[in-house]
Order: structure tokens, then sequence, then C-alpha cells
């Protein structure tokens, strides 16, 4: 399982239940890298969506207590999630939010890949820095490019012991 996002300098993943940045580039990576694969999210992120709907090319499954709508699959706590995803290969599978999500599912995560945005978002909620964390390490960096008048770069953390 992978996880992905963008954050910025404070590892501030969003506010106001949505993104702090409009990045066409962050998304058409995001679009081409989770296109025809799986999604796990949790019920904000879903509603943060267009009109609530589950995002086109893909599998959605919603990690919440009650059932939340018939075109994702809910699943009610981790066990049903592991149970339900491990029918597909391990990195088809992406976390893609919100917060609890991440900080329940990064752990489990072989990759994450993370849209490093070189500005102060003014977010409201966070994911864990992985710079900081000893189980992850960066492995690749892309270098720095301007995204609708922001610097970004694209960067890949793995798990170091899977």
């Amino acid at each position: 399982m992978r996880a992905i996002f963008h954050a910025d300098r404070k590892w501030g993943i969003g506010k106001g239940n949505d993104l702090m940045f409009s990045l066409p580039k962050d998304m058409k990576f995001f679009r081409e890298t989770t296109s025809g694969k799986v999604v796990v999210m949790g019920r904000n992120t879903l509603r943060s969506f267009p009109g609530g709907k589950p995002l086109k090319n893909r599998v959605n499954f919603v990690l919440s207590p009650e059932d939340i709508a018939e075109d994702v699959i809910t699943v009610h706590n981790l066990g049903e999630l592991f149970e339900a995803i491990k029918v597909y290969p391990p990195d088809d599978v992406f976390v893609i939010g919100g917060a609890s999500v991440y900080r329940t599912l990064i752990p489990y995560c072989t990759e994450v890949l993370v849209t490093k945005v070189d500005a102060d978002g003014g977010a409201e909620v966070f994911v864990p820095d992985l710079d900081r964390d000893a189980s992850f390490e960066c492995v690749y960096e892309s270098e720095p490019e301007e995204d609708n008048g922001y610097t970004i770069r694209f960067c890949t953390y793995k798990k170091k012991c899977p």
C-alpha cells in the first residue's frame, strides 16, 4: 500500500476540508498515478470531491463507521479494509486522505509519494513529518519546479523495513 498527497513546509495538507493550493502539475501527477488503481479515503475526503462523488476510473474505498454511498465500498475498520484490499496488488492501493486516515495508514505503507510545496498554506490538518520519521527515508526528490506560482518538488519516501 502507498500514500499520496501534497504538503506545505510544515507537513500541512489542508484547511476547511479542502486542499490549500491549486497545483495543476500535482493534480496531473495524482490523476496519472492513481487512475485505474484503488484509492482509500475517509468520509470527509469523499465529501470534499465535487458533488461528494467518488473519483472516476478508480476503485473507491471509504473507511467509515457508517455506510456512506452505494458508489463506493465502505469498510468500517482496518480489519475490513485489509481483508478487502488484499485481492489487489499492494502497489495499486493508494491512501488519499484525510489527515486521520493518513496517520492511521502511513505506518502500513511501503511508499509515500509527497509533493512538497515550498510555502506555508495555513493548514488546519497535518500528516506525520516523514523527514523526522526513522522508519522512512527519502529515496527521490525532483528538481524544484514552478506550479501555479509555487515551488514544488516531487518526493518518494520508502519504508526502511516494510
